[in-house]
């Protein structure tokens, strides 16, 4: 069961197909460092060579975020925009549903999720079904349902119906003890947030990639400045900051981040050498990206109040206050393995991100003015 790891730990694990035969596998995917592990089975399924004609049938759970929405897009091009189905308890914005195959799936309920599968003819199962930090601190229970028993409801039918399998992990897997510049492939790992728990589980089940971003700004998440800097210094040239400046954290731009999940679900099962892999593209801190940003917009002005709160999440899950999560988690992922074994290479740099993400969110702003 492989898995890649990101910004919120993106650890995840997927099964990679050996010639004719084929094995079960799953990722994990942290918000920060990606690594595949494979689980071991005799498990097969019809057709595991694809050729242009027989394509893989991809079913995508939590599908509505935005890695399910940019993934399912990408897959499509690819596999055929009916070989791709992205599921969710969700109703789907318009142009979502319109743009490919939608179906309700409910990962707690394993009878109708197996009837997805069956009904159609799915291959391969990308599982981004999962609540995050701050939704899983105020409902510990229900994250526990979703993160740890709808995982071992994919990870049942992934094994019995021979699928290959994408679980995402996050940074937050890691805690305090974990060492942080390089953050290895395997180490300690002592969470300190219910998701983070789930996700090591998830790992050690079989699973794990760096933080993404695009254009979009993320609801109330730690690392959000890396996506507000751009559109506040587009739309009034200047940034308020909650992070300390130097508190560096390992980034990943989406689009790196989609294809080294398509990359490490294509690998052959011969060139992997282990089970998790980090992944990784860069690493920076507020006051390297606000420099980098000035380059470009030399008016740009950053401030900085650091909202303690926001950065712990929770302390009450110990008897010890927590230090801040962004002095604990890791500040780089050591991802030599991913890169001599199947060939990770990330394409976006700091200065190519920037350029980037002003040119995007200016895009939009012209756009709307527009309109």
């Amino acid at each position: 069961m492989p898995v890649m790891r990101a910004l919120t730990k993106a650890a995840k694990q997927a099964l990679l197909t050996p010639g004719c035969g084929c094995r079960t596998a799953a990722f994990a995917v942290r918000a920060i460092s990606f690594s595949p592990r494979q689980v071991t089975s005799d498990a097969s399924f019809h057709s595991v060579s694809f050729s242009e004609t027989d394509h893989p049938k991809v079913l995508i759970t939590g599908g509505l975020g935005q890695l399910g929405v940019g993934l399912a897009k990408m897959l499509r091009k690819r596999f055929g925009n009916d070989n791709v189905i992205l599921s969710d308890i969700r109703k789907p914005p318009s142009h979502v549903f319109h743009s490919g195959p939608f179906i309700y799936s409910d990962i707690l309920d394993y009878k109708n999720l197996r009837e997805i599968v069956v009904n159609n003819r799915i291959t391969w199962l990308v599982h981004y079904s999962a609540l995050l930090s701050a939704v899983g601190e105020a409902n510990v229970q229900l994250a526990r349902e979703v993160n740890i028993t709808g995982l071992h409801n994919i990870l049942d039918i992934a094994s019995e119906h021979g699928l290959r399998l994408f679980v995402p992990s996050t940074i937050g897997a890691f805690g305090p003890t974990s060492p942080r510049d390089p953050t290895p492939d395997l180490c300690v790992q002592r969470p300190r947030t219910i998701y983070g728990v789930s996700k090591v589980h998830a790992e050690l089940m079989g699973e794990r990639l760096p933080p993404c971003m695009n254009s979009a700004l993320l609801p109330y998440y730690l690392l959000d400045y890396a996506v507000a800097i751009f559109h506040d210094a587009s739309k009034n040239g200047k940034f308020e900051c909650n992070l300390k400046p130097g508190t560096r954290l390992p980034m990943m731009y989406i689009d790196d981040c989609l294809r080294a999940t398509l990359e490490v679900m294509e690998a052959p099962t011969e060139q992997l050498s282990m089970r998790t892999y980090n992944i990784n593209a860069m690493s920076f801190s507020p006051e390297e990206l606000a420099a980098e940003v000035k380059k470009q917009m030399p008016d740009f002005q950053i401030t900085y109040n650091i909202d303690h709160v926001r950065q712990a999440i929770d302390c009450k899950l110990s008897i010890f206050d927590p230090p801040s999560l962004a002095d604990s988690w890791p500040m780089n992922f050591d991802d030599d393995n991913a890169r001599n074994d199947w060939g990770w290479k990330h394409d976006y740099d700091l200065p190519e991100l920037v350029t980037t993400m002003l040119n995007l969110i200016g895009s939009d702003s012209r756009l709307a003015h527009a309109n």
